[in-house]
């Protein structure tokens, strides 16, 4: 069996230039040009009026967009030269072709980033936006702002030229190889504090047609009035064009993101619960549930669906009249499925409730490791916390070579373990006792804690069995016993690749393109099994392994687990992190076998699905073995044919799953959308967090079959021809060719997309390890919109230096941009994202400042690297350790906080993060990758 290529199903979409109503008669070029039928268009004079064949085709002239972000900035010319690929980037006076991602040094150059040679550097000057426009050709280079509009948030580019201010900041120069101010160019941090200030404590009501909602990153209570919260279903744009070739001209994709199990937040409502007979039945023809975007017909006899048009019959018990002339239901308001955009109902049959299955390595490694005694004694404190009356089940198994079950049935006096030699053909000799309620068995499973440690180690060696033997003798296990469960593996043993390496199969023995990151087909076909059955595996690995032996990462990840590393477990930072990880794998909320579907309007489609999951044969249907609060799937979708604006779109999801205590329960979400033929209207109504999610869930799953050179280039090219269409055809007349113009709600879009086209996943570095990336891959995916925009743009928190300064605890609202301009060497810094927390301490911090929260007397004698604040009697000190708590509190997994020193070798480290700097790995910085989008949007369209 073939390993999947990768997480999605597509269907086929037409070339851009040529298909899109956009004049085709253009003056031949190269065939590198990837958008011949935009050479037609002359920026000559900023007030000539565009023709009507700029227009898609069957769509009316958009009004013009007088609200967008500019940024004013006249660049060179070159002439004649317009047929220019948007990936290859020569720029006058540069003699080169190459991408934003360069120079490296030379102990830095690898695959996939091309040098780029620079004469010398821009120079600005600041002009008034109501200059007289004059022809590109004449422009000298300058940076001006653009008059201010309604409905615009102006920031701007000065002076350029102007000196940066001397900070002596190690980690990074913020001076930009083209003369541009980084700190004056578009802020995501500004962005984010604008939608805070907007909709912080505030009510969004989320109802039919619905505007556009907060930021994923901004708290605020939703208001369920027939749409489904963005916390659950989140569009990434609240527009969707009427016709195909509209939606192709804007190159921004249609798409939608999923977080079935949502949290939601608090002071919302629950979401209403019934049973799956009482509430109406959904079509009959299609299997969509009853949601408020049905149409009734005939008095409330009959109802229109939306996802595929047919109409059906009512049944008589469900039968109500409708009242008024939009035909609504007279028990519209005491129906859930009627009025609400989310409800869930509980189906007639139970089922066996999920198990707890705990396996513990005691080979020879693991026993001589000297952490088994912690890891046992964790395990039970943790299962004692445990409410017994959940009825929770538990299994218990060791295993080196060999599986030993033990038979915990509390008539035994004492357990009693079972061997199982035979490791291909797993037999289970009985099946009472091995799965236990937990308040029945906490004496025997005590028992065999206790013995673990003691246990003799099998023979002279190191060596153990593989990863994949506890997940085969638990899939056995839940087989026998038919019911769904959670399976923690802790495991010591020397990491080894299972199955037969040398068949032709195998990564240097066949024509088809293979990546790092595909799973092996083993792994695939025992993550397939543990989907079937409902079984989600949780890896423990105490002996972490970043160089050689195989990546056991790929089975946890496939079916809705995790894969959790330390160090032997001899520290105390370690011993935390694995007892705060262990309780948060027990204690998740977690649905079992469960199944997605995604229903959306008849004249729309889903062409793709991106997440952690085994793809299938339908992208509108996902099967998994688990999934939590944060599960998220990306969804894309393409027109089938035209839209109608007074119906809107309609997208559903519906998931079926069961619960800990082995309820059947379906989740209904619906979120309808509106139409528009006018253009600009979608592109004011995207988000740039959404599209990143999208771009990422997307990206991150096509390593798995594509180059990674040509996914960051894609990418780069998507952006590009983006901006290109939203200047040719929603800005003002006015524009010159040297104006920069984002759409309002698009302005941290170039930003965010270079913060991941320079991630360790698409663009490694010296010192990332094949492990890492493998994993900061499968964590990154499971995220959702607000954490996976957070991992992309961190924050950067500055803290106080004084006692009196922390009476006022620092707030995440006044986090600075993400750039080493931003540091000062007298302060103290928090850079905090989802998988990483860094306190990094400037050279000039007052030493009473370091001793109140240190308790070091000078900077010389405060230690670097991984640390944990000491707990100090002063106000100083609680506050800072609170926001640790609090940020702590937020991450998917527990983290190390890592203490970076100003000038010391683990800065490195921090320069990861500051995602606006030149990247250690040759990523190029915000301010270069913002000129070259700039620069060949303008090139597109001459």
């Amino acid at each position: 069996m073939d390993a999947p290529s990768a997480n999605h199903s597509r269907t086929p979409c037409q070339p851009w230039a040529g298909q899109n109503g956009w004049s085709p008669a253009s003056p031949p070029g190269p065939p590198c040009d990837p958008l011949p039928g935009l050479q037609h268009l002359s920026l000559s004079s900023p007030s000539e009026q565009r023709p009507d064949h700029d227009q898609p085709q069957g769509s009316t002239p958009p009004p013009r967009d007088h609200g967008a972000q500019r940024l004013v900035h006249d660049v060179p010319t070159w002439g004649q030269r317009r047929h220019i690929p948007p990936c290859s980037l020569p720029l006058p006076p540069y003699t080169h072709r190459g991408s934003p991602d360069g120079p490296l040094p030379q102990h830095q150059k690898h695959d996939g980033s091309p040098s780029l040679g620079v004469d010398s550097p821009l120079r600005a000057t600041v002009e008034s936006a109501h200059a007289p426009p004059t022809s590109p050709a004449s422009q000298p280079p300058h940076w001006t702002l653009a008059a201010p509009s309604r409905g615009a948030i102006n920031d701007f580019v000065p002076d350029a030229g102007a000196a940066a201010p001397d900070r002596n900041v190690p980690p990074q120069s913020p001076t930009s190889r083209y003369g541009l101010d980084p700190e004056l160019l578009p802020s995501a941090v500004k962005v984010i504090a604008e939608d805070a200030a907007e909709w912080e404590g505030k009510v969004f009501v989320s109802e039919a047609l619905s505007r556009l909602p907060p930021l994923a990153t901004t708290s605020c209570l939703i208001e369920d009035r027939g749409n489904a919260s963005p916390l659950a279903i989140r569009s990434a744009s609240y527009c969707v064009p009427c016709e195909g070739q509209t939606a192709l001209l804007s190159r921004l994709p249609l798409a939608a993101l999923l977080t079935p199990l949502a949290r939601l937040n608090e002071g919302e409502k629950p979401l209403p619960v019934s049973s799956e007979a009482a509430c109406v039945t959904g079509c009959v023809s299609c299997g969509a549930s009853m949601c408020p975007a049905m149409g009734w017909q005939d008095c409330g006899q009959r109802f229109s669906c939306p996802f595929c048009g047919t109409l059906s019959e009512v049944p008589w018990h469900h039968y109500q009249p409708t009242r008024g002339p939009q035909g609504v239901r007279v028990d519209r308001d005491q129906r859930p499925e009627l009025s609400m955009g989310s409800y869930e109902t509980l189906g007639p049959h139970r089922g066996e409730p999920a198990a707890l299955i705990l396996a513990v390595d005691v080979s020879a490694s693991a026993v001589r490791g000297g952490h088994l005694e912690f890891a046992t004694h964790e395990i039970f404190t943790l299962l004692t916390s445990l409410n017994s009356e959940d009825g929770v089940r538990v299994g218990l198994m060791t295993y080196d070579s060999r599986i030993h079950l033990y038979d915990l049935s509390p008539a035994l006096t004492r357990p009693h373990m079972l061997v199982l030699a035979e490791a291909e053909d797993l037999q289970l000799p009985v099946r009472e006792g091995l799965l236990v309620p937990l308040q029945d068995c906490m004496h025997g499973i005590h028992s065999v804690l206790q013995l673990i440690p003691q246990f003799s180690p099998e023979g002279g060696g190191s060596g153990g069995g593989p990863v994949q033997l506890p997940v085969r003798a638990s899939l056995a296990l839940l087989q026998a016993l038919s019911c769904p469960g959670k399976l923690l593996v802790f495991h010591t043993a020397p990491l080894v690749e299972t199955g037969d390496t040398n068949s032709s199969s195998g990564f240097f023995g066949s024509n088809r393109p293979k990546s790092i990151f595909q799973p092996s087909e083993p792994a695939v076909s025992l993550a397939e099994e543990c989907v079937r059955q409902g079984c989600g595996v949780h890896l423990f690995v105490l002996s972490q392994q970043d160089v050689g032996g195989a990546w056991p990462g790929h089975i946890p990840y496939l079916t809705g687990g995790a894969l959790h590393t330390y160090d032997h477990l001899q520290g105390e930072l370690d011993r935390e992190r694995f007892s705060a990880d262990l309780k948060r794998v027990v204690e998740t909320d977690t649905g079992y076998k469960a199944e997605l579907r995604i229903f959306v309007s008849k004249d729309v489609r889903v062409s793709g699905c991106f997440g952690l999951f085994l793809p299938g044969a339908s992208p509108g249907r996902v099967v998994m073995a688990t999934l939590n609060r944060s599960t998220t799937l990306a969804v894309e979708l393409a027109h089938n044919r035209a839209l109608e604006e007074t119906t809107g779109v309609a997208i559903q999801t519906v998931l079926s799953y069961s619960t800990q205590a082995g309820c059947r329960r379906t989740r209904v979400h619906t979120l309808t959308l509106r139409c528009s033929r006018h253009l600009q209207d979608t592109f004011r109504q995207y988000q740039a967090q959404t599209l990143l999610t999208f771009y990422c869930k997307k990206i991150y799953c096509s390593v798995l079959e594509r180059p990674l050179q040509e996914l960051r280039e894609e990418l780069q090219t998507e952006v590009t021809e983006a901006l290109a269409s939203y200047r040719k055809h929603c800005c003002s007349a006015s524009v010159s060719a040297g104006q920069l113009v984002l759409p309002q709600y698009l302005r941290a879009l170039p930003v965010y997309i270079n913060s991941l086209r320079k991630s360790e996943v698409l663009l490694p570095g010296l010192r990332s390890s094949v492990h890492q990336r493998l994993q900061q891959r499968c964590q990154v995916l499971a995220m959702d919109a607000a954490a996976t925009s957070a991992h992309f743009y961190p924050l950067l928190l500055p803290l106080p230096l004084s006692v009196d300064a922390a009476a006022l605890s620092p707030d995440p609202g006044e986090a600075l941009r993400c750039c080493a301009a931003s540091m000062e060497p007298g302060r103290l810094y928090l850079v905090h994202a989802p998988l990483t927390l860094l306190l990094w301490v400037g050279s000039r911090v007052p030493a009473c400042t370091l001793m109140a929260l240190f308790n070091a007397g000078c900077f010389s004698a405060l230690p670097s690297g991984e640390t944990k604040l000491p707990v100090l009697e002063n106000r100083l000190s609680a506050r800072v350790r609170s926001l640790v708590h609090a940020l702590d509190s937020e991450a998917p997994c527990a983290r190390k906080l890592w203490v970076v020193k100003q000038g010391d070798a683990c800065e490195e480290f921090l320069q990861r993060h500051l995602v606006e700097d030149k990247s250690p790995n040759g990523g190029a910085s915000y301010a270069d990758f913002l000129y070259h989008l700039h620069v060949n949007s303008v090139r597109l369209l001459q």
